[in-house]
């Protein structure tokens, strides 16, 4: 269970500092699939970070009850001077687990696809190779919660759909918590819905609810 409270968050610059989010409480129950909708800017990939651990709430606090994993789909976190090979060792001994290491590294190097690139440092791939090896090595780990960014997003049209299956392996055993602009992965993969709207965050128990108050709010 992730439970979110009084969380507030935003970021200075030039334009000010406005509230990306703010006030934010509810409970994601261990186990549920949810999407997160909103329009650009809306605060759905800030939110993710913070449920990952990757940024801070300037106020309030998150409550995680169960193992989360990294956000997949966000390019950040790996060492850029090293290789793929390299990053994936690193973090297996890092967060450790019951299955071999030549086993993750073959686990990852087989679902990121990214071919001799694995061996080569981090720094020269493109955002997307960075995609893939984050959410092979997401996979690698069993983790209570799963996040992603437009993991699915990324690559050719056979990638997309084996990050979807990926995904839809998970439901069942674990939760995902989910940002992605194809609202047919959101209602396929999960159940509940938060809608982000200036700065709040709305929970729905049915996704198909999120989405139409998304709609409703672009109509204004």
């Amino acid at each position: 269970m992730i439970t979110i409270k009084n969380l507030y968050k935003r970021y200075h610059n030039h334009h000010g500092s406005n509230w990306v989010l703010k006030d934010l409480n509810f409970t994601i129950p261990t186990g549920t699939s949810v999407g997160l909708v909103g329009r650009n800017g809306a605060g759905k990939s800030t939110l993710l970070r913070l449920i990952g651990g990757m940024d801070a709430p300037d106020r309030g606090e998150i409550i995680r009850d169960c193992s989360v994993s990294w956000p997949i789909g966000l390019s950040g976190g790996f060492q850029n001077s090293m290789t793929g090979r390299q990053n994936v060792k690193f973090v297996a001994r890092v967060h450790g687990s019951n299955r071999n290491m030549d086993e993750i590294i073959s686990f990852v190097e087989d679902f990121a696809e990214i071919g001799k690139a694995f061996d080569e440092p981090v720094r020269t791939y493109s955002s997307g190779m960075k995609s893939r090896l984050s959410f092979g090595l997401s996979l690698a780990f069993d983790f209570d919660m799963y996040l992603s960014d437009e993991a699915t997003a990324v690559g050719d049209k056979a990638f997309k759909a084996k990050a979807s299956k990926a995904f839809k392996d998970k439901v069942g055993k674990a939760g995902l918590i989910i940002v992605s602009h194809s609202e047919g992965i959101l209602k396929d993969l999960c159940q509940a819905g938060i809608f982000l709207h200036k700065g709040t965050a709305t929970w729905f128990d049915d996704v198909n609810d999120a989405i139409a108050s998304y709609h409703e709010s672009i109509k204004k």
